[in-house]
């Protein structure tokens, strides 16, 4: 019988620009239920893979109750996209053009996702989004404005292809804001991505509160700040 879990695709941790440790996000999607996770670290799977050594290495409850997803947000020439992968590809060395990351994703057991495609503010692709073929698309992101997240959502209403809902959180608390319920046959990697390939998924739409969007707000000026004494 088909198993129905929530999923949030897009996080950060402090091998980008977040501001928690991978344990700590794996310990708020779980609080939050979420059971399908992945840590989308800025160009490189360090994040992804320090998850996989906590939930393999720790508490045997931790990887029996989440299926961790190897994840990468790669800023290409053009914009943001994520990359999520059944196991890890070996490399951080990705290709930066979009034509070719989406042969790169083929070749590795990997699917390219367009992260918050037509936010101006933070690197979505625009337009260009319409330019190729995606097996799904980020449709809402709890940092991007209602209009941005409004024109994705159309934009795989009229392609007829799979939408998905992120936290995109770089504080941990902001973990599962959004999800995604996944409809699965069993708690599997292979099981998750069959389920968002052939669409058995429905993106859930939630902002955070104003407590989290300060939250938020504060680890923005934080690091900026940081960044610019460093």
């Amino acid at each position: 019988m088909p198993l129905q879990v929530r999923a949030d695709l897009h996080t950060h941790s402090i091998y980008s620009d977040g501001s928690g440790d991978p344990k700590d996000i794996i310990m708020m999607a779980l609080n939050r239920n979420i059971r399908l996770l992945s840590i989308t670290d800025h160009n490189t799977f360090k994040g992804s893979l320090k998850a996989l050594e906590i939930l393999n290495n720790g508490d045997k409850s931790l990887s029996n109750d989440l299926i961790f997803i190897i994840g990468n947000e790669v800023r290409t020439i053009d914009g943001d996209v994520l990359v999520l992968c059944r196991e890890y590809p070996g490399t951080d060395d990705i290709p930066r053009s979009i034509p070719e990351l989406i042969d790169w994703t083929i070749a590795n057991n990997c699917i390219a996702v367009p992260a918050h495609p037509f936010d101006i503010f933070r690197r979505g692709i625009g337009n260009k989004v319409r330019l190729y073929k995606w097996q799904a698309i980020e449709v809402f992101n709890a940092g991007a404005l209602p209009i941005f997240n409004w024109k994705a959502a159309g934009l795989v209403r009229k392609l007829g292809i799979p939408g998905i809902a992120n936290s995109d959180a770089h504080v941990p608390d902001l973990v599962g804001v959004a999800y995604t319920l996944f409809e699965v046959e069993d708690l599997t990697v292979e099981s998750a991505f069959k389920a968002l390939i052939n669409g058995r998924v429905r993106p859930v739409a939630r902002y955070p509160g104003l407590e989290l969007l300060i939250k938020r707000f504060s680890w923005s000026i934080t690091r900026r700040i940081s960044s610019f004494v460093t």
